[in-house]
């Protein structure tokens, strides 16, 4: 996330030096979320079939792309979720596993999962326990914020993406992460 930060002058009568910091926040500026760098937060919640998903059944072997959002059918979550199906086969060919995560259950993740043709798994995380382990949680700790998190086949968080109000800028930065991580494997 790109943003400015002003420092207010010492006194009102005195301008203000130039104190503005330009470029990247770090993530754990803004929320306290997991940061770029630090190992995955290790998880098993079930699936829109029922099926227990863990964040270590891909260590070694592929690229996950998590992403949390607040509910499904809700109209950015909804339009999130469609970038990441319509860009499936690019994550695919990137060897990368898609992770949907928030707080429905397994029940309202199936409809929504083929109401959408969504080719990926959708977890529920109904206590919020994932979300507040990534520091996802938003809206004073009641829902899981629009946050995606690029890990890469280590375990290692790579690249995090914090844009509330943004559904294809996840997708984007999801795919620019990978690239990244290929060109120095």
């Amino acid at each position: 996330m790109d943003a400015t930060v002003e420092a207010s002058p010492a006194s009102p009568a005195e301008p203000a030096p130039d104190r503005r910091v330009t470029g990247p926040i770090p993530a754990c500026y803004v929320c306290g979320m997991s940061k770029k760098g630090q190992k995955a937060p290790e998880f098993a919640l079930v699936d829109q079939a029922g099926e227990t998903v863990r964040l270590s059944q891909f260590r070694g072997s592929r690229n996950v792309v998590l992403y949390f959002y607040p509910r499904d059918e809700t109209p950015i979550c909804t339009a999130e979720s469609r970038c990441f199906r319509d860009a499936h086969p690019q994550f695919e060919a990137a060897e990368a596993e898609v992770l949907g995560i928030s707080a429905d259950g397994e029940a309202s993740h199936r409809a929504f999962a083929e109401a959408h043709g969504l080719p990926f798994r959708l977890l529920s995380d109904p206590g919020h326990q994932v979300a507040k382990r990534y520091g996802a949680m938003k809206a004073f700790g009641l829902l899981a914020g629009r946050l995606t998190f690029v890990i890469d086949r280590a375990g290692v968080i790579r690249h995090v993406t914090d844009a509330p109000f943004g559904a294809s800028v996840h997708v984007e930065e999801a795919q620019a992460a990978l690239a990244l991580i290929a060109s120095r494997d």
